[in-house]
């Protein structure tokens, strides 16, 4: 409760356009922000860039949140979104085929059921980017494949065959660690 009297003293702050309250929410949300944004780059300094350009973006905006959902979450959309933006400008959207050269040295078959989280968003981070994208779009933030569709500018049937080609990689990729390679991952 503390923490959301907190978040409402900051967002108040930030309508009046009060810098120090814009970077207290910034400073209170950046982590969490951060950790989404990597999600979608393929650098921690490229996840920064899409963190300072969101939040850029949401403090420009501050007047279209309307208070009828969770504030961290219509923050957390703002990044979604502009890592989308900033990947559909930059990057033409290309499917690989051939997932050879991004492959692990092949070892004996584990049961990856070891894994931590940080592990497996380890792995989703090797796929390449749209393979990402719609992966992160549909299993960890919850879109349709129809608004995936939308929002990278592809067809819903090639979001959902790039869903089904991104979890076959990472299956892969699971049954390809050895003990020492989990190890490394983790650590």
């Amino acid at each position: 409760m503390n923490i959301d009297n907190n978040l409402s003293r900051m967002w108040e702050g930030c309508l009046q356009n009060d810098r120090k309250q814009q970077e207290a929410l910034y400073r209170a949300l950046a982590p969490k922000m951060l950790a989404v944004c990597m999600r979608y780059a393929n650098d921690r300094d490229e996840a920064q860039d899409i963190l300072q350009e969101g939040f850029i973006k949401m403090f420009n905006n501050v007047h279209k949140y309307r208070g009828d959902g969770n504030l961290e979450g219509w923050i957390r959309r703002i990044m979604v979104h502009t890592a989308i933006s900033r990947y559909r400008k930059l990057k033409p959207m290309v499917l690989v085929e051939d997932m050879a050269e991004n492959d692990m040295d092949s070892g004996a078959s584990t049961n990856a059921n070891n894994l931590e989280v940080n592990d497996l968003m380890k792995l989703v981070q090797q796929l390449p980017q749209v393979y990402r994208s719609v992966f992160n779009l549909y299993a960890i933030e919850g879109y349709s494949h129809q608004e995936i569709g939308t929002k990278l500018g592809i067809t819903e049937l090639l979001s959902r065959t790039t869903l089904y080609r991104a979890r076959n990689i990472l299956k892969e990729k699971l049954m390809q660690l050895t003990s020492s390679e989990r190890y490394c991952l983790a650590g």
